[in-house]
């Protein structure tokens, strides 16, 4: 079974009110329907990083979104990932002011995870950035996990 590791926008489009805008409210479907449909194929995967992202916000929101986090396996933070996400920082591929957003890709490369779901098309699943972090985790040896959205699992 592969394993995917589910950052926090993930979690925060399945949960969330469904939207007016056109773009989020498909989004949003398509999270629903992967979350519903195709979750369950996969060893699935969060960190302390998605908890404490998570628990942010308005506490009712913050409930729903931990609700559905509680039977996910919990991956801790260690220096090796910290490592890891300063080097994407230090080599541009990720900002430093989204030092959290280093730490999901790191965290899913020194575990050996497959894929990173993700809607943070910013700084974690960014087509311009994608090879230069390829590189840096290949670099240290470990395996680049594939960054996805929910779309990409669409099921023709």
């Amino acid at each position: 079974m592969a394993k995917i590791y589910i950052e926090t926008s993930i979690v925060s489009y399945l949960t969330a009110r469904p939207s007016n805008n056109l773009i989020t409210a498909a989004w949003q479907q398509a999270t629903i329907d992967w979350w519903n449909n195709d979750k369950d194929r996969f060893a699935v995967y969060i960190s302390e990083i998605v908890i404490e992202e998570a628990s942010k916000g308005d506490q009712i929101a913050a409930s729903k979104r931990l609700s559905v986090l509680r039977d996910i396996e919990i991956l801790q933070l260690n220096e090796t990932a910290i490592a890891l996400a300063k080097e994407l920082i230090k080599e541009g591929c990720v900002p430093n002011k989204a030092l959290d957003d280093a730490l999901h890709i790191a965290i899913t490369a020194i575990n050996n995870i497959e894929f990173l779901l993700t809607w943070n098309c910013k700084h974690i699943n960014n087509a311009e950035m994608k090879p230069k972090i390829r590189k840096i985790i290949e670099g240290y040896d470990y395996q680049y996990p594939e960054i996805a959205t929910p779309i990409e699992f669409i099921k023709l």
